[in-house]
C-alpha cells in the first residue's frame, strides 16, 4: 500500500478516525489549537465537525477518506499524525514514520503495541514516534510515573479500572474482548509471569464505590517495567454494576473466552462490554508501593473514558510537537515532568486525587 504523507509544519493535525467516538472527542479538544484534517472510511460521518461547528472557530477542520482496509492510496500534508483507530496492518504508522513525521497512537493493545515498536524501529524514525496506547491515551501510565517518582520508585504498581457501563464507547474501545481467552506475560517481582485474564479478582474502593475487579492485558503492565523499572504491575478492572462484573467473569469460568474466540461468538463476547449509553464518568485507581511508601491516585472524569482517552491523544500531542523533541520511539511515562501533566489533565476537568 502506497501512501504519501508528506511533512508540512503549517499544515493540519491529521487524526485517523477522527469522527469516531474517541476520534471527536479528540477534535473538540484539538482544534482550538491547530488545524485539523479527520480520515475515515465514511466522510460524510465527520461533516458536522467541520470549521465552525467546532470549538475554535477560526480553525480549518477538513475531512478526506482514508479506509485502511482498501488498497486505495492516500496522500497530504500534515505536521502530525495521531491514530484513534485499530491499524492492524501499522499502515498509518508507516506512512507517518516513513515521512518523517511526528506521530502519536492511542489504540493498541499490547501485542500490537510491540509490533509497533518493532515496525517503528526498524523504519528508523526521524522524527518522534509516541506509543500512546496504556488505559486511557497513556494517562493510566503517566499517573504511574509521577507517584512512582513520588514513591521513589514502583516496585509494586496496581491499577483498578471502574468501567462505567452507561458511559459512551466505540466499537474499537472493546476490541480487547477478543483478548480475554489468551494468557499474557507481565512481570511480578521483577520476573516474568503469566497471568490468565480476569483471574485474581478482587474489592477496591474506586472513588468511594467497592468494585469488584480482575485481571485483564493492557499495555502499561508491558511498558512501566521497561520505562521506569518497575517490578510488579497488574491491571485490573470492574463495571459499574457488580452483577455485570459477576456475569463477565462466569462467563470466563465456562471458557466463552477460549471455546467461543472465533467470529460465530464475537456479538456475544463483545455484548458482555460494548453496550454504549449516554454518558458515564471514568473512575481509575492507582497504587504505587515504593521505597518511600505507597502512593495513591484515584482519576476521575465526569466527561467518561472517550475524552478521558482524548486528553491522553492531546498531551501526546503536545509531546511529539514539543519544541525539541527527540526522534525516536517513546512512550507516555517517558516525559521528563509527568507531574506537570496532571495539572494539564485538571485543567481539563479532570479530578485527580493523591494521598
Amino acid at each position: 500500500m502506497n501512501d504519501f504523507l508528506e511533512l508540512d509544519t503549517t499544515g493540519p493535525v491529521l487524526i485517523a478516525g477522527g469522527y469516531g467516538t474517541v476520534g471527536t472527542a479528540l477534535t473538540r479538544l484539538a482544534a482550538a489549537e491547530w488545524p485539523l484534517l479527520l480520515t475515515g472510511r465514511n466522510p460524510d460521518r465527520g461533516s458536522h465537525l467541520i470549521s465552525s461547528n467546532v470549538p475554535g472557530e477560526q480553525q480549518k477542520v477538513t475531512v478526506q477518506k482514508w479506509d485502511l482496509k482498501q488498497a486505495e492510496p492516500f496522500a497530504a500534508k500534515v505536521r502530525a499524525v495521531i491514530s484513534t483507530v485499530n491499524d492492524p496492518d501499522d499502515r498509518v504508522l508507516r506512512a507517518a514514520v516513513g515521512a518523517g513525521i511526528p506521530y502519536v497512537d492511542v489504540t493498541r493493545w499490547t501485542s500490537r503495541v510491540t509490533r509497533a515498536l518493532t515496525q517503528a524501529t526498524l523504519l528508523r524514525p526521524t522524527a518522534p514516534v509516541l506509543l500512546s496506547s496504556g488505559w486511557m491515551g497513556g494517562v493510566t501510565n503517566i499517573v504511574a510515573a509521577a507517584l512512582a517518582q513520588d514513591a521513589g520508585g514502583g516496585d509494586q504498581i496496581d491499577v483498578a479500572i471502574r468501567y462505567d457501563i452507561n458511559d459512551q464507547a466505540g466499537a474499537d474501545s472493546v476490541d480487547f474482548m477478543d483478548r480475554l481467552g489468551l494468557d499474557y506475560e507481565v512481570r511480578k517481582g521483577g520476573q516474568a509471569a503469566v497471568v490468565r485474564p480476569l483471574t485474581d479478582a478482587r474489592w477496591v474502593d474506586i472513588a468511594g464505590h467497592r468494585t469488584k475487579v480482575a485481571r485483564l492485558d493492557t499495555p502499561e503492565q508491558f511498558t512501566l517495567p521497561l520505562t521506569i523499572g518497575a517490578g510488579s504491575v497488574a491491571t485490573r478492572i470492574g463495571f459499574s454494576s457488580n452483577t455485570s462484573t459477576t456475569a463477565l467473569l462466569a462467563a470466563r469460568a465456562v471458557g466463552l473466552f477460549r471455546w467461543g474466540s472465533g467470529e460465530r461468538w464475537a456479538p456475544l463476547r463483545r455484548s458482555l462490554l460494548y453496550s454504549p449509553g449516554s454518558g458515564g464518568t471514568a473512575h481509575i485507581r492507582i497504587d504505587v508501593k515504593g521505597p518511600a511508601g505507597t502512593r495513591t491516585a484515584v482519576i476521575s472524569d465526569p466527561q467518561g473514558q472517550a475524552h478521558l482517552t482524548a486528553l491522553g491523544g492531546l498531551l501526546g500531542l503536545h509531546t511529539v510537537l514539543a519544541k525539541g523533541a527527540r526522534a525516536g520511539v517513546s512512550f507516555p511515562e517517558s516525559a521528563p515532568d509527568p507531574v506537570s501533566r496532571l495539572a494539564e489533565l485538571e485543567s481539563h476537568g479532570v479530578t485527580i486525587l493523591r494521598s
